[in-house]
């Protein structure tokens, strides 16, 4: 798609784009309506400054040593939103106060060993990470090119204020980044820039994205075209596994990080080589991977969920707007602009943007929302509710329905996805806005997560989703990783209202068992799962509910939400699961409940 616009031989002109107004431009920062917003982050911030975790190597280490990523990870990413807060404070006052914090913290980020993350820290995809970094050899990973963004864009808005406070401190920034991200980026090959059919993921687009801005800020400006040419070729690799209805496969929670960051790539593109691109915006393909994320929502902060995805997706915000605007989207402008208002009403209005730990640790963001804030907040005065649409994406097999009180999602597809669980022919569904069959979600991330042990984490198996399982006792058959492993004899109505499957193969070989045909209907008056098998022995229906269960007969009551009417089973029971994972707490209460439904060759299930 972006290649082609380049064809061999062909001549472009690149520029440095105006990605901002510079920092000597006090009328345009101090003008704009979160001025003092931005202030008050950056004094909270200029308070913490001096006690920001440190980063020694006992912390690298405890990676290697027994997979936890997440104290390394907190510190790692508390310095950079910090400097996030403080720049930001410094750009909309031009004070000054906030240089040293600033110059001080930048240093710190300049004397690290390495950026990449040492749960990436790797030369080749999907192999065990080396105990130490080379800090002769750097590792562009998604960490290290986003702080390659941030510290270039340190050195491209404040760099001369710096300068005065230390001078020759702007030429330290600017190499730093050069030898760390830009120099690797040209010289070296990494798995996510892309490599004929191999497949991409988010990393593609995100990484991209943060190497343009480092290169629009820091390159010799003769080596642009070589970054945009490897830029347009990655994003096309990227593109290539995203089918034309514009499904994102790893969930809604990484739309932030595929689709948005995709967008941010592609605008800078347009930016760097004006003319080449423009056309980008106007494809079909591009306008449906934007609004996949409206066609998720169902209410308030919840989102369809499936993979890795919480079901609290973040809230959208202005990237999200932008991205809208470029394609001529109005639901997505309306739902980000919408979201963005909200968020501006409570507390700590960034917090609902970053679900984890890694958000908010990119500066050009922050100064994207200043820039545009105005505009959105105005669009949102006169923005009607976004109504997302009923949608089958067959290039994932995910069907999202709502009918009355009830939304629905069904997952059809194979266990191949990027952040896969093993999920084939699972259902979510939500009635009035509140989660009643819920897809779990993940547990924080550790060296397990993405490692050949990762369907040993219970999160991930098919017995801990709203799927039957074969033997249950013994759990011994449960669906199994991989591209074979998927639903075959899929159908969907032509109302959008419902879904045939058979979803056996995803189990593989288990013994005696020929078919699991599964049809999922939703109505206004709720949704039924017609169940029917010719595996001779016990089969169990998982149904995993945040709603406590209550078993009177041949029914179970989901709290006051609703009652799911059973007929055909031999027995149900029920069981507490309790949740202390601190990434699985920002979406659940601390006791979540698996209700299993045992039968035998037919099962009907009603929620009603």
């Amino acid at each position: 798609m972006l290649t082609q616009k380049m064809m061999p031989g062909s001549e472009f002109t690149t520029v440095y784009p105006v990605l901002y107004p510079p920092y000597a431009d006090r009328a345009a920062w101090a003008a704009l309506p979160g001025a003092a917003r931005w202030k008050a982050a950056g004094d909270a911030a200029l308070q913490d400054a001096d006690t920001l975790p440190r980063l020694p190597l006992s912390l690298w280490l405890r990676f290697t040593q027994n997979g936890d990523r997440t104290v390394w990870e907190h510190a790692y990413f508390a310095r950079r939103r910090t400097l996030c807060a403080l720049v930001m404070a410094e750009a909309v006052t031009g004070a000054g106060s906030y240089l040293p914090a600033i110059a001080d913290l930048a240093w710190a980020i300049c004397e690290e060993s390495a950026w990449q993350l040492p749960a990436h820290n790797s030369y080749i995809r999907d192999t065990p990470q080396l105990p130490l970094p080379d800090v002769t050899r750097p590792i562009v990973d998604l960490f290290a090119a986003e702080t390659g963004a941030l510290i270039a864009t340190v050195y491209g808005l404040l760099g001369a204020a710096l300068d005065g406070y230390a001078p020759g401190f702007s030429v330290r920034l600017k190499g730093e980044v050069e030898r760390r991200v830009l120099a690797p980026y040209r010289t070296a090959h990494f798995w996510w820039m892309g490599n004929g059919e191999e497949p991409m993921c988010n990393w593609t687009p995100w990484c991209t994205q943060n190497v343009l801005l480092a290169a629009a800020q820091c390159a010799p400006a003769e080596t642009l075209p070589v970054y945009v040419k490897q830029a347009a070729y990655s994003i096309d690799c990227f593109l290539k596994d995203y089918g034309e209805d514009g499904c994102c496969s790893e969930g809604a929670q990484y739309y932030r990080h595929a689709a948005l960051t995709m967008f941010n790539a592609l605008d800078l593109l347009c930016r760097i080589a004006p003319g080449v691109f423009d056309d980008v915006w106007t494809e079909p393909k591009i306008r449906n991977m934007a609004e996949y994320i409206v066609n998720m929502h169902i209410a308030g902060p919840y989102y369809l969920n499936f993979a890795d995805c919480s079901p609290l997706a973040g809230a959208r915000g202005v990237r999200e707007f932008l991205f809208g605007q470029r394609v001529a989207s109005a639901p997505l402008m309306t739902l980000a602009a919408r979201d963005w208002a909200d968020a501006l009403q409570q507390p700590d209005p960034d917090r609902l943007h970053h679900p984890d730990d890694s958000e908010g640790i990119n500066l050009y963001y922050h100064i994207q929302t200043a820039l545009a804030e105005q505009k959105v907040l105005a669009f949102a005065q006169s923005a009607a509710p976004a109504l997302p649409r009923d949608m089958w994406y067959p290039s994932v097999g995910i069907l999202v329905c709502r009918r009355g009180a009830y939304a629905l999602g069904a997952k059809a597809g194979n266990n191949a996805d990027s952040h896969n669980h093993n999920d084939v022919g699972s259902v979510t569904l939500y009635k009035n806005g509140a989660p009643l069959l819920i897809d779990v979600g993940v547990e924080t991330y550790s060296k397990k997560t993405f490692s050949p042990q990762r369907y040993e984490i219970w999160t991930m198996q098919s017995s801990w989703h709203n799927l039957p399982e074969f033997e249950p006792e013994s759990a011994q058959y449960q669906q199994q990783p991989g591209l074979e492993f998927a639903a075959r004899d899929v159908a969907v109505s032509d109302a959008l209202d419902a879904i045939t499957m058979d979803i056996a193969p995803a189990y593989g070989a288990v013994p005696g068992l020929g078919f699991y045909r599964r049809r999922v209907q939703l109505s206004a008056n709720g949704l039924t799962l017609q169940e029917e098998t010719d595996y001779p022995g016990t089969t169990a229906l998982t149904l995993m509910s945040a709603e406590k269960p209550t078993i009177v007969g041949h029914n179970v009551q989901f709290g006051a939400l609703a009652t799911a009417h059973i007929n055909g089973t031999a027995r149900i029971a029920a069981e507490a699961v309790s949740i202390t994972d601190s990434r699985l707490r920002q979406a659940w209460p601390d006791t979540l409940y698996r209700t299993r439904v045992y039968f035998r060759s037919t099962l009907t299930v009603e929620v009603r």
